[in-house]
């Protein structure tokens, strides 16, 4: 214990170059990390080339975000118990054998000109997932290492910038793709598998916890080790006498990523090993396990979770489609590579509204807190409403040209929905099982977007006219690229009533929502004049 507290005292300053190194390291990963956003900037020309319908397609993009969030518990385990090194490899696997595979299924195409066997569409799935895999695994390592390596002052800006760098991960390659492979979708793939799987390697290099410095600060026995922990930062909710607050400091010490100790021996959940000294109405709970299973709280943001992030995902996965029938639709003389550039447009738009929505949301739910002393459950009001108005937006826009509008509206609400949904599960669950209950809430996923996908191309193909279908209004040939693919051609009318249900869904996450945040208000209102009833927590 000596030897731990002597080596932080003599680890590099906040700004020492060890540290930033990690930073920029950390952020370069997840910049490579994050191309699973992507997927709707090539999804419509590998779906042509391998004559696949668009629910498959749905299937191939669902798998990316499903290897994304199934993995999140294992990836995050292992980044707990043994650092970065083993996910940084799996990552560097997993993108070079998803994306070459994707690649060469791309090149090979079917020959016949029939869709791929059975076996090669399984394949396709499998590179698809690997994609997921590794995209989780390079997240994972990334905020895991910032996290350890800078102390409470610095640990919310950094690891922001860390996330930051996961959303703006498509804009960077959709803009690269649309400067050097404009209309080239097997060098696209080539450049993914390339950079993503090479940022990897780099991160093996520099990506490495440093321990943070110890600032001198009152000390309470052994836990005198342990920043400090700002006052306005928890949230009473254990008011009875009779109720004990959960092993909060015997459990923070096992707890994954922020209740973990680091190497350095420093906590990187501050306070946790104070938690003892202070009064049952300032320590959060801790909730989890069987009794997180038991929580009316747990199955409310799992459903909004499900209902919002499903809408996101379905968008995001078709995005790119949307573009091309709207393109489509608008011009006599289709041009495959300008009919890219729209699509590479949209995802760079969806990129740019994500990192603004991370960004933001932190600063809006601190704000309802801090200032408007309100629970921060109400942040989930306004991401509703942005996806709501994204729908909407969609629904009503019939030019390729305005289409940025819903999505940047969506990507925003989207990147807002994952930068606010962790303080208030904190807020809720407490903070020393953060990790496993943030992966248990991002299963939801999982739910709604393969309901919504699915529905989208299903939905797509029932108006995609067939080889001798005459039934739909489309009766023209736009070229080569268009006429040797299923693709619906007549603009909005291919998605409308797909929209149309999740904006319905959305509704319903919105006064999911506000029940929540109300129900919230009336808990802490409670704790606050000592009458919290905690038994109202569960089922």
């Amino acid at each position: 214990m000596a030897f731990q507290t002597d080596a932080r005292h003599n680890a590099p300053g906040l700004f020492g170059a060890r540290r930033i190194i990690t930073l920029l390291g950390s952020i370069l990963v997840a910049l490579g990390s994050g191309t699973n956003y992507i997927f709707s900037a090539y999804a419509p020309q590998l779906g042509a080339r391998l004559h696949i319908t668009h629910t498959q397609l749905n299937v191939v993009g669902l798998a990316g975000n499903a290897g994304v969030y199934a993995s999140g518990p294992i990836w995050g385990r292992i980044v707990d118990s043994k650092g970065p090194r083993i996910p940084l490899i799996g990552a560097f696997m997993c993108f070079l054998v998803g994306y070459t595979g994707m690649k060469s299924m791309y090149d090979a195409g079917t020959g016949s000109g029939a869709s791929i066997s059975a076996a090669h569409f399984a394949l396709l799935v499998a590179c698809g997932l690997l994609t997921g895999f590794g995209a989780n695994a390079g997240l994972a390592a990334a905020v895991n290492t910032t996290a350890k390596s800078f102390p409470e002052s610095a640990r919310a800006t950094t690891t922001a910038l860390v996330v930051s760098g996961f959303g703006l991960s498509a804009f960077f390659f959709s803009t690269m793709a649309h400067v050097f492979f404009p209309g080239d979708t097997s060098a696209f793939l080539l450049l993914l598998a390339l950079a993503t799987s090479m940022s990897a390697v780099v991160g093996l290099f520099i990506v490495r916890p440093v321990p943070p410095p110890i600032h001198p600060g009152p000390r309470d026995g052994e836990n005198g080790d342990y920043e400090q922990i700002p006052s306005g930062e928890v949230v009473p909710f254990i008011a009875d006498p009779n109720i004990d607050a959960v092993g909060v400091a015997e459990e923070g010490s096992r707890a994954p990523l922020l209740g973990a100790r680091p190497e350095g021996g420093s906590s990187s959940t501050p306070g946790l090993g104070r938690s003892l000294s202070c009064s049952r109405s300032d320590t959060l709970p801790d909730i989890h396990g069987k009794m997180l299973w038991r929580t009316l709280d747990f199955y409310l943001v799992s459903f909004i979770m499900a209902l919002l992030s499903g809408t996101g995902i379905m968008y995001i996965n078709n995005v790119g489609s949307i573009s091309l029938a709207l393109f489509a639709k608008s011009t006599l003389n289709y041009d495959e590579v300008e009919a890219s550039k729209w699509q590479a447009a949209q995802v760079s738009t969806l990129s740019i509204g994500n990192f603004i929505g991370r960004i933001l949301s932190g600063l809006i739910t601190d704000f309802i807190r801090n200032h408007l002393h309100l629970p921060r459950a109400y942040s989930l009001c306004i991401v509703s409403s942005l996806f709501i108005m994204s729908q909407a937006l969609a629904i009503g826009i019939s030019s390729v040209s305005t289409l940025w509008i819903a999505t940047a509206t969506l990507g925003i609400a989207y990147g807002g929905l994952f930068g606010a949904l962790p303080a208030i599960i904190i807020d809720w669950f407490g903070l020393a099982h953060l990790s496993e209950n943030w992966g248990y809430v991002t299963l939801a996923p999982l739910v709604g977007g393969n309901i919504f996908s699915i529905m989208f191309g299903r939905n797509l193909d029932a108006h995609t006219p067939r080889e001798g279908n005459t039934t739909h209004n489309v009766t023209r040939v736009i070229g080569e690229a268009i006429s040797s693919e299923r693709q619906c051609l007549a603009g909005r009318e291919c998605y409308v009533s797909s929209l149309r249900v999740t904006l319905v869904a959305c509704m319903v996450a919105l006064g999911l929502s506000t029940w929540a945040a109300v129900r919230d208000e009336r808990r802490q209102r409670a704790a606050k004049k000592g009458r919290a009833n905690e038994r109202d927590r569960y089922i």
